[in-house]
């Protein structure tokens, strides 16, 4: 099983869980899967086309999906899989 960490702003759409276990074998069903268990997190991770938005990223160990195969980045049974939403805000 995958293990995916939640990010501490999305925890409370997780009941505050800190990672989640996941059966799936690649990105998208892993991700399927998180928001299917909690439905909330949905709209925090796709847009209304089904796609994972723009300022959210997501890494499998220290690489970016991008720089992968994206939602097909397969998983292994001991990855880890960091979903990191961007913050904007603050001044300089």
């Amino acid at each position: 099983m995958a293990k995916v960490i939640i990010p501490t702003p999305l925890r409370k759409f997780t009941e505050n869980e800190g990672s989640i276990q996941t059966n799936g074998t690649n990105i998208q069903e892993a991700i399927e899967q998180l928001t299917e268990v909690y439905p909330e997190l949905k709209k925090h991770i796709f847009d209304d086309g089904g796609n994972i938005r723009n300022f959210v990223r997501i890494y499998v160990g220290d690489d970016d999906i991008k720089s992968l195969q994206n939602e097909e980045t397969p998983l292994k049974e001991d990855s880890v899989v960091s979903i990191i939403p961007a913050i904007a805000g603050g001044s300089i």
